[in-house]
């Protein structure tokens, strides 16, 4: 089955908000085997509306659309929906009811503006909304379905999840897609590719490796294809195995577990405390950290000495070494790390300080160069990062390279035993 995505509103176009909304629908429907052939964005205009219904009809065998059934007078979908199929809007009684029971349970007044919501075009099945008040709307043409959803996001998943996506399953039968992704960090995707290319070039003809590389990570998505769903699943996770034995050391996750998750799991089991030392990261290390739930039973805190006095004073590191060598250099790092450690009362400390940018750099020291240190009261392993000269694109690169060292310093360091 086919799929145009149909997106309304003036302020879509205009930039105003982001459409989320075509990004979820084409995930869930990638997964009940629907091939979405393009997605269209057009004004609050009746000709506009028509004319996008009227090509997405023409191109696809499903239309899904969201936007403009709200009670204001720029949603004008429904109107928009009634002319194209030549029919009148009809009164609905029983979702006039639900909003006023929903409403006076809330203590809301009732508005001329909704009873005139529940007017639609008299050729619709009307599909239960129980997140909001616009219920979404189902239509047959020349064996083809046209879908009006509300905009607002939790409405249409709601929506889709429960009322569309099992009638589309039920009215088309498709082919079975799945996928597995293997989430990756510090390794870049021409590196990746090389040490995969033999096994991709052995991958059945119905499945399919794709790179999704963001900043210091790659998402590996093995997407496959087929008609029994139990025998595609065990052939994706048997070349979801072979691939992450190729590639180990780099794997930190799978699906849309995140990095700071993953090292925060890896704490949490070896009851692990980290405290951190960032200078030109200015605390975002710790942000990533802190951004996940429970993460105060591992991450006891950290300190932002910005300034070589604060480096001294809070943290022990030598006034001759900053002189020396410079706050910015694997020496401090080291210091850094061993002050931070009896300082924060930690197991493993991390230090960060660097040249974020984009002023700042010496032909000795250009702008990006950063230096980590990972460490406990036995070992100190360092690193030398080289990035470019965008500051906050540095600030970031530099918490997930600084998080990839920490998972690698804790697996190489602090091995569980499994019975």
């Amino acid at each position: 089955m086919t799929v145009h995505i149909l997106t309304i509103g003036d302020e879509i176009l205009i930039g105003q908000i982001i459409d989320t909304n075509s990004a979820w629908m084409a995930q869930q429907l990638n997964l009940i085997g629907a091939r979405v052939m393009k997605k269209t964005s057009v004004g609050d205009t009746l000709d506009a509306i028509q004319n996008g219904i009227r090509a997405a009809l023409i191109e696809a065998d499903i239309v899904l659309m969201t936007g403009g059934l709200g009670p204001t007078k720029d949603d004008i979908t429904k109107k928009a929906i009634a002319d194209f199929f030549g029919v009148e809007l009809v009164f609905d009684q029983p979702t006039y009811d639900r909003i006023v029971h929903m409403f006076e349970k809330r203590n809301i007044p009732i508005r001329e503006s909704h009873r005139i919501q529940c007017f639609m075009p008299s050729n619709a099945m009307l599909l239960q909304n129980k997140m909001g008040t616009a219920p979404g709307m189902w239509f047959e043409v020349d064996g083809k379905v046209l879908v009006s959803m509300p905009g607002v996001p939790y409405e249409m998943e709601y929506l889709m999840e429960y009322e569309v996506l099992p009638r589309l399953k039920q009215r088309f039968q498709g082919q079975v897609i799945a996928h597995r992704t293997i989430l990756t960090v510090g390794t870049g995707e021409t590196e990746i590719a090389n040490r995969l290319e033999l096994f991709e070039d052995q991958l059945p003809e119905n499945i399919k490796l794709a790179y999704l590389p963001a900043l210091g990570q790659v998402r590996l998505r093995l997407t496959g294809i087929g008609d029994d769903e139990n025998l595609l699943n065990q052939a994706l996770d048997q070349k979801a195995a072979e691939l992450e034995s190729l590639i180990p050391e780099i794997i930190f996750g799978h699906e849309k577990e995140d990095l700071e998750s993953a090292v925060g799991q890896m704490l949490r089991e070896r009851g692990l405390k980290l405290g951190l030392a960032e200078s030109c990261t200015g605390g975002y290390l710790a942000h990533r950290i802190t951004s996940v739930s429970g993460s105060s039973e591992y991450f006891m805190g950290g300190v932002v000495p910005y300034t070589n006095q604060l480096k001294m004073k809070l943290l022990a590191v030598k006034e001759e070494t900053l002189e020396q060598y410079g706050a910015v250099s694997e020496q401090t790092v080291i210091e850094m790390v061993q002050g931070a450690l009896p300082f924060l009362n930690v197991d493993i400390a991390i230090s960060v300080s660097g040249i974020a940018g984009p002023g700042g750099g010496t032909p000795e020291k250009p702008v990006g160069l950063v230096w980590l240190a990972i460490g406990n009261k036995d070992l100190i392993v360092t690193k030398k990062i080289m990035s470019g000269k965008d500051r906050l694109k540095n600030i970031h690169y530099t918490a997930i390279m600084a998080m990839d060292l920490l998972r690698k310093f804790v697996v190489e360091h602090y091995i569980i035993e499994r019975v």
